[in-house]
């Protein structure tokens, strides 16, 4: 029987091999011609079965078409990269909300964000801390149903003076059955650009906020 193994780095027959460089694939018209050269050798007190003929042309079936499946699906790959790569690139301009726990400030000194209770809640609070850590403003949310929560910062610390814009962190918490429960936050920003890595990934440039993947997006507004 034919070894398909066998014919992806030799060739076919020591003159194909030499004037032929190696591959890594049968063709269709390498293995017909296998075919003819086995039944012109074998030996006719032991001819070739049917069965085995059967088995061989399966053998190279099966082989052919796992190519073309990977090459079928790796075109297709390709594409919904693409698609994906311009489905972000119009998002250039527009705010997107994402998954984080720092905010940027603007220059128009508000900053929109969101807090997501899986659960209603009671009492809940949002506090605003600069660079080094020191609290900046405190907002009371009060109690609020589960879902997204949406608020937004004025700039303003707790003596009314306008702050700077910049990078801010926020810390969300509220009271689940008596319990004190930190929450997570989302940001609203504006994407300035959009990034392929070099693992081919999608990433956002966020204003103030920097790259976040494409999965980190909750919302577009």
């Amino acid at each position: 029987m034919i070894d398909l193994s066998a014919l992806t780095g030799n060739g076919i027959g020591g003159a194909a091999s030499a004037s032929k460089p190696a591959s890594s694939q049968v063709s269709q018209d390498d293995f017909l011609k296998m075919m003819v050269a086995q039944l012109q050798n074998q030996d006719p007190l032991n001819p070739m079965s049917n069965g085995e003929f059967l088995t061989q042309i399966a053998q190279f079936t099966a082989a052919s078409g796992i190519d073309q499946l990977q090459s079928a699906f790796q075109e297709f790959q390709t594409n919904m990269q693409a698609n994906l790569a311009l489905q972000a690139a119009s998002l250039v301009g527009r705010q997107v909300v994402v998954q984080s726990d720092r905010g940027y400030l603007p220059s128009d000194g508000e900053m929109s964000a969101m807090v997501h209770l899986p659960a209603a809640a009671g009492n809940l609070t949002v506090a605003v801390l600069d660079d080094a850590g020191q609290l900046v403003r405190k907002i009371e949310l009060g109690q609020q149903p589960a879902g997204d929560t949406a608020f937004h910062w004025d700039g303003e610390n707790a003596e009314g003076q306008p702050m700077p814009p910049g990078l801010y962190r926020l810390q969300a918490q509220t009271e689940i059955d008596g319990q004190a429960v930190s929450m997570q936050t989302r940001v609203a920003a504006t994407v300035e650009s959009v990034v392929l890595g070099k693992d081919q990934s999608l990433e956002l440039n966020l204003e103030g906020v920097g790259a976040v993947g494409l999965d980190a997006v909750t919302q577009v507004k």
